[in-house]
């Protein structure tokens, strides 16, 4: 539902000790101090500022030298490069000395990754164009996700829909927003209608009995998981699952389905955390009553999908 903030901020099913609520408990007040309002709008009109400048002006408009490969199906744009630019410069001037996690760079340096375990300090972390591959091929379906994290923690999220100038944006412990408008935790959609990760939609899809797939709707990939998430907050989805969990295409996302009233675990059943290993799997919702079903329907089909992958 949008327009109600979430009163119930409950971390999942398999975390019955309630860490989860307890630590988010005592972080409430960090992104307040971390963040004020105005710092919050600063990097929400950055990242508009971002689209309109280097990503808006170059989509279907790349010639065949702005796009190269960085390893077979996994493409980078002259636009990633400049708006990932554009951010790091910016968000260094919003809160200054909190180093930039940005994708690209860490493509050059994966010691980055590092900065993202630091208990007690703070970093953001940036999507520049997620959905890269989409933009490459013209299809609108790509996002700049930018997440603030601290003490391994995230604390604030912004994601947002390029093509349609949709913003969602999170702080821990005060809710999330869509377009400025609140959004608590929803009724699941009848039948239940998700997002699977392309790297493992075929299989998840193989692996369900006739009986589970019947039970289901219309199971999904925008390959943007920007894209996803904003469609899970706006009630047109209810659950996401994804085996590869990269930091930038994940931390303001799940941060974003916890302040909802939903919740983000592991594929292990663990609370979901940006620092946590990249083949982990990830689980999220926008309420507690898909999360459970999104768990049970990854049950159905757990050891092809717990297999790691490099």
């Amino acid at each position: 539902m949008v327009g109600h903030r979430g009163q119930d901020r409950w971390r999942g099913s398999r975390d019955p000790e309630g860490r989860g609520s307890v630590r988010r408990r005592r972080l409430r007040p960090v992104a307040g101090e971390l963040l004020d309002d105005g710092a919050s709008l600063r990097v929400a009109d950055l990242i508009r500022e971002t689209a309109a400048a280097d990503l808006l002006p170059r989509f279907r408009n790349l010639s065949k030298d702005d796009v190269r490969q960085k390893r077979p199906g996994d493409v980078v744009t002259v636009a990633d490069e400049a708006a990932e630019q554009r951010l790091a410069v910016g968000l260094s001037k919003i809160l200054p000395g909190v180093p930039v996690v940005g994708e690209e760079a860490v493509e050059k340096d994966a010691s980055l990754l590092d900065l993202i375990a630091r208990p007690g300090k703070s970093c953001w972390i940036v999507d520049p164009l997620d959905g890269t591959a989409n933009f490459a091929a013209g299809t609108d379906r790509f996002a700049i996700i930018v997440c603030l994290i601290h003490d391994t923690v995230a604390v604030a999220g912004w994601i947002f829909d390029v093509p349609r100038g949709r913003m969602a944006t999170a702080r821990r412990g005060q809710g999330v927003t869509l377009e400025g408008l609140a959004v608590s935790a929803m009724v699941p959609k009848r039948p239940l209608v998700g997002f699977v990760g392309y790297k493992i939609a075929k299989e998840f899809d193989r692996q369900l009995s006739k009986e589970r797939r019947s039970e289901l709707g219309r199971i999904s990939t925008l390959r943007c998981a920007g894209a996803e998430y904003l469609e899970i907050l706006a009630g047109r989805a209810s659950f996401s699952l994804y085996r590869m969990t990269k930091p930038w295409d994940h931390a303001a996302g799940a941060l974003m389905m916890e302040e909802a009233g939903g919740g983000a675990l592991q594929f292990g059943g663990g609370v979901y955390s940006a620092a946590q290993p990249l083949n982990a799997g990830l689980i999220t919702a926008a309420s507690r009553e898909a999360l459970t079903e999104a768990q049970d329907l990854l049950d159905a089909v757990r050891t092809p999908l717990l297999v790691p992958r490099p």
